[in-house]
Order: C-alpha cells, then structure tokens, then sequence
C-alpha cells in the first residue's frame, strides 16, 4: 500500500473508515458524513481500547474533531444503541462477540442493565458462556436468560427437521391422522377415489386423502453423545445440548451426555435441560480425546444398541494411540461409531485430518455435519 492516501474520495472515506481515527492525520475526515462520524465514533468507542493497550495514544487535539464527537461521550449502553441503529444484524452480533471475546469489556458483563441491551444470538452466547465465570451473580442470571432465548430459538428450528429425522419408517399397512406431504397416499388415493371419476372433465375427483402412518421404533437405543468442549467447539456445543435436549424426548431412547477437556464431566442427568448443560461447561485447558472415549466406554451395556457419537476437532492432547486403541475396542463389539468435525448451521470445519483418518481406519463413520443432516445420519443408523 502506498504511503500517500488514495485520490478517489470514495476510496479514501473506507480507508479512513477501515484504518479508525488513528489514520486521521494522514487521511482526514473531510468526506466522511454526519453517518459515517457516527459508525466511526462507535467503533473507536470498542476498537481504539485495544489500540491503547499497544502504546498508541488518542489524538484529541488533532484533525479538528469536535469535542461533540469524542468517544469518550459515549456510556455503553449508549454504544449499543448505536451499534443498532447503525449496522445491520451480521456486522451488530459481530461486534459484540467482539467486545466480550476478544477485548474484555468488562461493562458488558458486570452490568445486567447492559446485558438486557444484547440482541440474543449464538455467536453472543458462545462469548458470555466463555466469560461467565468472572461475571457477578446477577449478570449470571442474565447470561442464563440469553442462554434460554437462543436455545428456545434453536429448538423450534432443529426439533421439527430431527423428529421427521427419527420418526420411523413409513408403514404402509397403517393408515394416519397425521396428514402430511411425507406420508401421502397417491396410490391409496386414486384406489379410494376411481368411483369419482368424472368423465365430462377426464379427472378423478379426490373426495378422500389417504396417508400412511409411520412406525415408531420400540427396541431402545442408547446414545451416548461426547462433546469436546474446547473453547474452539464452543459454538457446535450450543447444538449439541439442543440435541441432547431433543433425543432424550425420544420413546425407547436413553441419552448419555458427557463433555471433556483434559477432565471428563458426565452431564446425563442434565441431558433434557440445555441451558443447565451450557452453563456448567468449563472452557480452557488440554484435550484429552482418549481419556473421554475411554470413560465412555463403561457406560455401553448393550453395544449392539448403542450409538457413540464423538464431537470433536479431533486435535489430541494425549497419546493419540490411546484414542485409537479405544475406538478399535468400542468398533469390536460393534457399538456403531459416529465422528462429528462440526455440528454448526453452515457444517464449516477445521479439524485434525489425520487423526480423523486414523479414527476412521479403526471403524468410526467421520463427516461435518450440519444439525439437519446428523439427525438424517443418525436416523439411519438406527433403522
């Protein structure tokens, strides 16, 4: 990049915009609007903190800013005001996971009034549970009503598609109530209505729909879910106390929830609660992927009825032999092995692909998933 300022106007306004107040020496803020002072002003207010911690000071007195316009003016939850008036949904929930992961504001913490101001969302979630542990117990409070939004949120959206998921296979020698485009008739229906045929219009007249029912599945299945809870997973966790949450509502199923860093916490009798399950996850540390399989593997009573999913980046703190020689043993007496790289809306994965391989050499299933399409692959394996 050169070192003199761009001559577009245009141009030179998203660099000043980009670069922050820091630039606006060299490059001015003569084109910048009464709405870009504003979106500037914000991000100064979140931004330049971290600035400050390199050594970088304020220019208070230069490039003839108003003393209207000082960050310094602006409370937090005047901040957040802004953030919303200014920037869109993506940009907003952005900045905020910004300001609670990576630059410590602590304001947003210790202050439930301005956790009240925080538009409930995942990517918000995942930065107040890493950071709950240093909140008060009234902000917890908080950080637990944020949780039980975005689980509401999640639930309605994923417990239809893991229902039709699980639901059984279609019988067709029973008839439903149930009248769905999935469990439709044609067939049946055009046996039932031949009688209505109407001959002036060359169409039969369907005066009655039939529907197959679908057969639930009796036998019981255990599912033992293992979910890493370093702190990079901490977004696929969120869907997998969902998911717990959903399969433990499940006729003749038993979920067996345990999470893990380098300590192994079996979390089945919270199964049913996610918002319970998120709260006591503990972020930091090692990963020890072998010591949690092993755990896991005293609580298979019946392998052939039992399903071990493991969620996982997969990057092994200990021996990764260890979690080999596990996996070999669970696959052996044919406990049916899933691997999950990711359980995230849009099935994005960094992962250890090595051992991922090593793990599917010794019999587990590996894939990224989105919530839709594990439901899909777990009711398959279940049929």
């Amino acid at each position: 990049m050169s070192d003199a300022p761009p001559k577009d106007a245009q141009c030179q306004r998203r660099w000043r915009l980009a670069l922050g107040r820091y630039a606006e020496r060299e490059l001015g803020s003569g084109q910048m609007s009464r709405a870009d002072q504003r979106a500037d002003r914000a991000m100064d207010y979140l931004y330049a903190r971290e600035m400050e911690k390199r050594g970088m000071r304020r220019d208070k007195g230069g490039g003839g800013r108003r003393g209207s316009l000082d960050p310094s003016q602006l409370t937090t939850l005047g901040w957040l005001g802004e953030l919303r008036e200014l920037f869109p949904q993506s940009v907003l929930e952005t900045v905020q996971a910004h300001a609670i992961d990576n630059l410590g504001m602590n304001d947003l913490l210790n202050d439930p009034q301005v956790l009240d101001q925080l538009e409930p969302n995942q990517h918000l979630l995942a930065s107040l549970i890493a950071c709950k542990n240093v909140a008060d117990p009234a902000a917890q409070a908080k950080i637990r009503e944020i949780a039980r939004k975005v689980v509401e949120h999640t639930m309605q959206r994923l417990k239809p598609q893991v229902m039709r998921a699980l639901a059984g296979k279609t019988d067709r020698f029973r008839r439903s109530q149930l009248k769905s485009m999935r469990n439709f008739d044609w067939r049946g229906t055009i046996r039932e209505n031949l009688k209505h045929f109407d001959s002036e219009r060359q169409r039969i007249v369907a005066e009655r729909l039939r529907f197959f029912g679908r057969s639930e599945r009796r036998l019981p299945w255990t599912i033992i879910l293992c979910v890493d809870q370093s702190g990079s997973m901490l977004a696929s966790t969120i869907y997998a106390a969902v998911m717990a949450a959903i399969l433990t509502g499940l006729p003749s199923v038993e979920v067996k929830l345990v999470v893990f860093d380098t300590s192994v916490v079996d979390l089945s009798s919270e199964a049913h609660d996610p918002v319970a399950v998120l709260m006591s996850v503990q972020l930091g540390g090692g990963t020890d992927i072998g010591g949690a399989v092993q755990y896991c593997e005293t609580l298979v009573t019946q392998p052939t009825r039992t399903v071990f999913v493991l969620l996982s980046d997969f990057m092994e703190g200990g021996p990764v032999a260890r979690l080999v020689a596990a996996v070999r043993r669970l696959a052996s007496a044919r406990v049916r092995l899933l691997g999950l790289a990711a359980l995230s809306d849009d099935g994005a994965a960094v992962y250890d692909h090595q051992t991922a391989q090593r793990l599917a050499g010794a019999g587990m299933e590996v894939a990224a998933l989105t919530p839709d399409r594990f439901a899909e692959w777990l009711g398959k394996v279940m049929a």
